[in-house]
């Protein structure tokens, strides 16, 4: 059972989505307000978090980003009454893993939720699965979604996590940036590839030496990028 936070300040809107979380087996917790929801998000008591942007004391994105800043790793899907392409972005770049726009059926908003769940769910293998990923100094610790590099922990967003994997797990192999944006973000954010960019930029700062001559993310230019398979 996975426990998942709501923090709407729509009491029906909330309720509906409780409804339809508990038909999916989730333990739900609702909150109304900015304050008191980044701090049932900072407790690390939840598996998932339904954030509205529109909130009262503190807005959805700045939750977002003090949750990012604290390392937190919890999915968060947003939700939001604006329609800007701005707002969209700008939560994809903070950290969001996925995005609706209101108004919204209740069908997409479980297809999201399931979608999001399995994604969770692939990057927690089975015991008999589990295998850290070594390459150089750099260590990805699947099971605990963890990365070190020199022996020092490196806190990466879900998203950022979510692409080291997929890039190392594959080394050598070349991926468009169109390619990682549909595997990890989904089909849906189709023309956000500079998203990509944002991460990968944002990664080679946490565990590359020297940014401008990379040792673990490699660009092919004009294709993508690689993970370096001679490190590996």
């Amino acid at each position: 059972m996975k426990n998942v936070l709501i923090i709407e300040d729509d009491k029906e809107i909330s309720d509906l989505l409780e409804i339809h979380l508990k038909d999916l087996e989730c333990s739900v917790t609702k909150t109304f307000d900015g304050i008191t929801g980044l701090k049932f998000a900072q407790s690390g008591a939840f598996d998932f978090i339904v954030l509205d942007v529109l909130l009262p004391n503190i807005d959805g994105l700045e939750i977002l980003r003090e949750i990012r800043k604290a390392g937190i790793s919890i999915p968060i899907l947003m939700l939001t009454s604006r329609s800007e392409e701005i707002d969209k972005v700008l939560g994809l770049e903070l950290g969001a893993d996925d995005y609706l726009t209101k108004p919204f059926s209740l069908r997409e908003f479980i297809a999201r939720v399931k979608a999001l769940f399995r994604r969770v769910d692939t990057l927690n293998p089975s015991k008999e699965k589990e295998k850290n990923i070594t390459a150089g100094n750099l260590v990805i610790d699947v099971a605990g979604k963890r990365v070190i590099v020199e022996g020092k922990k490196i806190d990466l967003t879900p998203k950022e996590f979510e692409l080291l994997y997929l890039l190392a797990s594959n080394p050598g192999k070349v991926f468009s940036r169109e390619r990682l944006l549909n595997k990890i973000w989904g089909y849906q954010y189709g023309g956000y590839e500079h998203t990509v960019n944002s991460h990968i930029n944002r990664l080679r700062n946490k565990i590359e030496k020297n940014i401008s001559d990379p040792q673990y993310i490699i660009t092919n230019w004009g294709a993508g990028y690689r993970f370096n398979e001679q490190i590996i």
